[in-house]
């Protein structure tokens, strides 16, 4: 892959970032343990589990963000840098959202072939979470498309340079 197509992923990738921050920020700002208990009849630990992995992506998000920055604004691009940034990225961002480590929801393969949203709750959550993820699965999604490219890649690069 050309540097331009790498560093346009960046960009990508970036702004991607600078909106799912804003996103989780505002979420999490505006929402509490109390206020999911109030909205549904959920199971608290529950509830707790589900807030605790969005402030984990709401750091890895960030954390790409600014990664992103730094290699988008230094004087030469670094290709190897950027897909070493992109291929993390999807592990600790995209993965994360898809399939997070605690299983505090999961994602439904299936919703591929049905046209639905396919991140999936254990349990019944209130409206304000599912709609949470309802408004960012598709970028998710995209991005998620864009960048599975790194996870082949990388490591087919990783284990012929051993």
């Amino acid at each position: 892959m050309g540097n331009s197509i790498v560093e346009s992923q960046m960009e990508d990738v970036q702004q991607f970032l600078n909106n799912t921050v804003s996103t989780f920020e505002n979420f999490l700002n505006e929402t509490t343990l109390s206020v999911l208990k109030e909205e549904g009849q959920g199971d608290e630990r529950y509830y707790k589990s589900i807030l605790s992995n969005l402030r984990k992506l709401l750091v890895f998000c960030e954390e790409g963000h600014e990664a992103c920055r730094i290699i988008l604004m230094s004087d030469q691009f670094q290709r190897g840098a950027a897909e070493q940034t992109l291929y993390k990225l999807y592990h600790h961002c995209i993965e994360e959202f898809f399939s997070p480590k605690n299983d505090a929801w999961y994602e439904n393969s299936r919703s591929a072939y049905t046209g639905k949203n396919s991140i999936r709750f254990h349990h019944e959550v209130p409206v304000r979470l599912e709609n949470l993820f309802r408004g960012l699965e598709s970028d998710f999604q995209k991005i998620r498309e864009e960048l599975e490219y790194y996870e082949t890649d990388y490591r087919t690069k990783m284990m012929q340079s051993k």
